[in-house]
């Protein structure tokens, strides 16, 4: 059975996960400037624990290609001081860093932070592999050509799936190389994708299982979803919950959403459903 080690807590992959996305960001494209206050992030974190979240993903830095430069230090104010107040208020919460800046990652685990989700996978910060080995700690690795900003110039693929499978099996390398025993991927939905060729690799989601890591399904309310009904990301929460279904049939084990609840109850009925 899968599991990780976050910190001498044991997450297996009995069943799927749910990670709640709390982005403490003013320019995020779903919530955006709704939680960047340290207050109303830490309501927000309660709220999506509650619904039951089994981890929180914090974001300091928006990774929608339209989304501005942010600087390290400008990533590390809004990062450190929520992820102190985060482990002071609820200590049994296990917090995942997202950020592809090494020194945010190495401060936010000393401030208590247990995994590190890096939209890079490394590509960003030659330094990120080193530091996660450093401190024992999970990594979440995404597939991802060019950087936030210049990710939708980088779609030409001959064979999506297997450039991806081939991405993948380089970077697990190099992160075991640096000390990294537990690795999670993210085909990286939106990242470096046209909207056929995430739908494609969604498509083939099962064959990231040879890999034999916990997959990550990152789809919540993302454009592939709002622009095929050319519609708002606020109205994308069925859409999101369909593909979510579908993420799970074909094997990921881990759901990154906006809709704790909602992406819950999914996995309720996928249990109930396939469970044997």
């Amino acid at each position: 059975m899968l599991s990780i080690n976050c910190k001498g807590k044991l997450l297996t992959f009995d069943r799927p996960k749910i990670m709640g996305i709390l982005n403490i960001t003013p320019n995020s494209f779903y919530d955006g400037g709704k939680h960047n206050e340290v207050s109303s992030a830490l309501n927000q974190m309660e709220k999506l624990l509650l619904e039951g979240a089994d981890m929180i993903d914090i974001g300091a830095y928006s990774t929608q290609h339209k989304a501005p430069f942010v600087s390290e230090e400008e990533e590390l104010s809004r990062m450190i001081l929520f992820v102190k107040e985060a482990v002071k208020q609820f200590p049994e919460a296990i917090l995942s860093i997202d950020t592809f800046r090494s020194e945010v990652a190495r401060q936010a685990l000393t401030e208590g932070g247990h995994i590190i989700n890096d939209v890079s996978g490394g590509k960003l910060d030659d330094k990120m592999f080193e530091t996660v080995g450093e401190f024992q700690a999970p990594y979440i690795l995404m597939h991802m050509k060019g950087t936030p900003q210049t990710m939708q110039q980088f779609t030409d693929y001959k064979d999506v799936v297997k450039e991806m499978m081939c991405y993948f099996s380089e970077q697990i390398q190099l992160a075991k190389q640096a000390g990294i025993k537990d690795v999670i991927v993210d085909p990286g939905f939106g990242f470096s994708k046209t909207l056929d060729q995430n739908y494609e690799v969604l498509s083939k989601l099962e064959l990231f299982q040879l890999l034999e890591v916990p997959v990550l399904s990152a789809l919540s309310r993302k454009s592939m979803i709002y622009r095929f009904f050319d519609y708002s990301p606020q109205e994308a929460l069925n859409g999101t919950t369909v593909l979510n279904t579908i993420s799970l049939i074909k094997g990921a084990q881990l759901l990154r959403v906006h809709d704790v609840k909602e992406a819950v109850e999914c996995v309720k009925l996928y249990l109930k459903t396939y469970e044997k």
